[in-house]
C-alpha cells in the first residue's frame, strides 16, 4: 500500500498537549487531514462515521484505553484492516508483546521527533 500524504489520520490521547505535538509532527511530515479524539470510545464513535488511513493512539487513556481501542478496532470487520500506532511513554516489552499480539501496525515510545513519526508511518505502510 503506498503512503498517502492526504489520507485522513485519527490521533487518540487524552492530553490535549500531546495531540497537539503529534499534530505538528504529521504537519511537518506532509500529513494535513488530522482529526482528534480524547479517549478510544470517542474515537471508536469517528471511526465508525469517517474513514481513516491510520491512526495514532496513546497507550494509557480513561475510560478506554489505546489497548481497548486496538482490540475493538481488529474485532471490528469493517475497521479491522486500519493501520493502528500505538504511542506511549512506558517501553515495557510486555506492553509491546500485548499490542503485537493484538495486531498494532506499530508502536512509538515517547519523546519522539517528526523523523521517528515519519519512519514508523512509512514502516507500516512498506509492510501493508
Amino acid at each position: 500500500m503506498a503512503l498517502d500524504h492526504s489520507m485522513p489520520i485519527l490521533v487518540v490521547d487524552d492530553y490535549k498537549t500531546m495531540i497537539r505535538i503529534i499534530r505538528n509532527l504529521l504537519k511537518q511530515v506532509g500529513f494535513e487531514d488530522v482529526d482528534e479524539a480524547y479517549d478510544g470510545s470517542e474515537a471508536l464513535a469517528k471511526m465508525k462515521q469517517r474513514t481513516y488511513g491510520l491512526v495514532i493512539s496513546d497507550w494509557n487513556m480513561e475510560p478506554m484505553t489505546g489497548y481497548e481501542l486496538l482490540q475493538r478496532v481488529r474485532s471490528d470487520e469493517a475497521l479491522s484492516e486500519t493501520p493502528f500506532i500505538m504511542v506511549t511513554a512506558e517501553a515495557k516489552s510486555e506492553n509491546v508483546i500485548a499490542a503485537k499480539k493484538a495486531g498494532v501496525s506499530n508502536y512509538i515510545v515517547k519523546p519522539f521527533n517528526a523523523q521517528t513519526l515519519k519512519g514508523k508511518i512509512e514502516n507500516v505502510f512498506e509492510k501493508a
